[in-house]
C-alpha cells in the first residue's frame, strides 16, 4: 500500500525582497493532517512571512511549496486563488469581519465565493459551524454587538466555511485576554485532533505555543528547532 503524500511540504523555500533583504531562508518543512503546529520566534524572525508563503498568499523567491502533492510554484494566480479558497482557511490577529453583515452572513462569504453549495445547504453549514463554536445565539447579531473573543471565534468559523484541509492563523490571539486566547487555542487543538485538519499558528506567546503538538522556532528567517510533544 502506498503512503499518502504529506499535506504540506516546503522545499528550500527562500523569500528575498528586491532590495536584498531575506525574510526566510532555505525552509524545509513537512506538515501532515492532524498536526497542530506553532511557529515561534522573536519579532522580525520571519514567522508571518513563512506563514504567508505556506498559505500561498506569497510566492517564494526560490524553492517550492507543495499542497497535497501539487507543486504550487508554477500555478497561475487565478488557480492559486481557487486553491486557497477551496483548501485553506485563514485567521488573522484582527478578525476582519464586515461590520455591515451579520455573524451568519460573515461566515457565508467564503461559501458564496466558492459557489459550491446551494443557499439552503450553505446556510446550514454556516449555522453548524457557529453552533460548534458556541455562537448559535449570535447568528443574527452584528459584529459590533459581539465581544472580542466572540468576533475571533466568528473569524474561525469563517475560516472553516469551505472545509479546509489546513487552517493558518497569524497571531490570532494578539488582541485577546488570557481567557479568550486560551479558548481559541483549545478550538485549534480540537480541530486538529478531532477533525484531522492541520493547524498552523504563528504566536509570540510561549505558554500558548506549548498547547500545540509541535513547535517550529525561527531565528533570522531560519528554522533553529522543530520539536514535537
Amino acid at each position: 500500500m502506498s503512503t499518502p503524500a504529506p499535506l504540506l511540504v516546503a522545499q528550500g523555500v527562500t523569500k528575498t525582497l528586491p532590495e536584498g533583504v531575506t525574510l526566510v531562508s532555505d525552509i524545509n518543512l513537512t506538515i501532515d493532517g492532524g498536526e497542530f503546529v506553532a511557529i515561534t520566534g522573536p519579532s522580525g524572525s520571519g514567522k508571518s512571512s513563512l506563514l504567508y508563503l505556506l498559505g500561498l498568499l506569497d510566492r517564494p523567491t526560490s524553492g517550492r511549496v507543495l499542497l497535497e502533492g501539487r507543486d504550487t510554484a508554477a500555478l497561475p494566480a487565478p488557480d492559486l486563488a481557487a486553491m486557497r479558497l477551496a483548501r485553506l482557511g485563514f485567521v488573522f490577529q484582527f478578525h476582519f469581519l464586515l461590520p455591515e453583515f451579520s455573524t451568519l452572513d460573515n461566515v457565508l462569504i467564503p461559501i458564496r465565493r466558492r459557489a459550491a453549495l446551494a443557499r439552503p445547504a450553505a446556510e446550514a453549514r454556516a449555522r453548524m459551524l457557529l453552533d460548534a463554536l458556541g455562537l448559535a445565539p449570535a447568528a443574527e447579531k452584528m459584529p459590533d454587538q459581539l465581544s472580542g473573543g466572540m468576533r475571533q471565534r466568528v473569524a474561525v468559523a469563517r475560516a472553516l466555511a469551505n472545509d479546509p484541509v489546513l487552517l493558518l492563523a497569524d497571531e490570532p490571539t494578539g488582541n485577546l485576554d488570557t481567557k479568550n486566547a486560551a479558548a481559541v487555542f483549545d478550538i485549534f487543538a480540537r480541530l486538529a485532533k478531532e477533525d484531522g485538519r492541520a493547524v498552523l499558528v504563528v504566536t509570540h506567546d510561549a505558554e500558548l505555543a506549548r498547547r500545540a503538538t509541535r513547535r517550529v522556532h525561527l531565528v533570522d528567517g531560519r528554522i533553529t528547532s522543530d520539536e514535537k510533544n
